[in-house]
């Protein structure tokens, strides 16, 4: 479904009116020190949401704190009263005050009136922000889980040298893997996996797995290739149950934080996870090479996590100011403080 624009477009005034209010929320962020987590003060907040009173804007708050609280968060995550901020607090004052997430901030936006403008702008600001880190997060967690795979044939490459330059059979590598994925999975086989798992024929079992199950196969591999130099292994029995050993103590360890990777859900086709980020990085590029984003001093890689997804804009913002700044709003909150618009 496009989004088409059902009225003219209005003056200056309100593109005008929305920069301004763009630009103050983005310099009211603050950093926490110790974690580099990003918050707002509620009584800035208050201001640009155009609250003269603060009776009136803890009102809001407030509700906020209640719709956190069902949505089952911890208050304290994202309210948090300023005077438990060492680098905040201040002894002589009594003025009351919050620092506040992005996510306390869109609930405070969707609890105040929308009649307000700045309120209006607010809801999309934040929904945003919320939006982008969910998307970063995302990415991030993606990109690990392939360069864990990418590790585990690594170290499976030089696990199946080894095995043929001290056992001399081709066949060692994939009985001496077997056994080591039965080690780890409980008693579970490898094909037992693939078929809980609906593992496509002809495809690798580590391929669906999560992340912390392939990282725990590679650990198993660098312990036993590390074994097999040191001790040097040279029948397959020895290796076989170096390899048995290693892989039952990682699980004895997995077990012990509450993880049975046997018990594990599928992971996505990491071929395909693979494929997506490729593809962001050539769409980010391609931005980039026709100077609709300048980069500041980040690499392609850490910005094709931010590239924007399906967004949505709410009715009110698209009739003021258009189709094509509307997406140039998204694009430009949801790169902020890693690419800006060229000029």
């Amino acid at each position: 479904m496009s989004l088409v624009r059902t009225t003219p477009r209005t003056g200056p005034m309100k593109r005008q009116l929305i920069t301004k209010l763009h630009a103050t929320l983005e310099k009211l962020v603050h950093k926490e020190t110790a974690t580099g987590t990003e918050f707002w003060l509620a009584r800035d907040l208050q201001e640009v949401l155009g609250y003269v009173r603060w009776s009136n804007f803890e009102k809001v708050i407030q509700k906020a704190i209640v719709a956190c609280e069902r949505a089952t968060n911890d208050v304290e995550d994202h309210f948090l009263p300023v005077d438990k901020i060492d680098e905040l607090a201040k002894p002589t004052s009594n003025v009351r005050d919050y620092a506040l997430t992005r996510y306390a901030c869109y609930l405070i936006a969707q609890n105040a009136h929308s009649s307000k403008e700045a309120v209006a702008f607010a809801q999309t600001y934040f929904a945003l922000q919320t939006r982008r880190q969910e998307l970063i997060e995302s990415r991030l967690a993606d990109q690990e889980r392939v360069d864990a795979r990418r590790k585990l044939s690594q170290s499976e490459k030089v696990l199946s040298g080894l095995i043929y330059e001290h056992v001399e059979n081709e066949g060692g590598f994939r009985r001496i893997r077997t056994k080591g994925d039965q080690a780890l999975f409980g008693g579970v086989t490898t094909r037992q996996m693939k078929r809980r798992l609906k593992v496509p024929k002809g495809r690798a079992l580590a391929d669906f797995l999560p992340t912390i199950t392939i990282k725990a196969k590679d650990f198993a591999n660098e312990i036993t290739n590390f074994s097999i130099k040191r001790d040097y292994l040279h029948t397959e029995a020895q290796i076989t149950r170096e390899n048995i050993k290693n892989n039952r103590e990682i699980r004895k360890l997995l077990v012990r934080r509450k993880i049975k990777p046997e018990e594990l859900p599928p992971a996505e086709d990491v071929k395909k996870v693979e494929k997506r980020l490729v593809v962001e990085k050539k769409l980010l590029s391609q931005e980039i090479r026709s100077g609709a984003i300048k980069i500041d001093d980040a690499p392609t890689e850490m910005l094709a996590r931010c590239v924007i997804g399906l967004q949505w804009v709410p009715e009110n913002i698209l009739k003021d100011i258009g189709t094509r700044a509307a997406q140039l709003h998204l694009r430009d909150t949801l790169l902020r403080g890693v690419a800006k618009p060229a000029s």
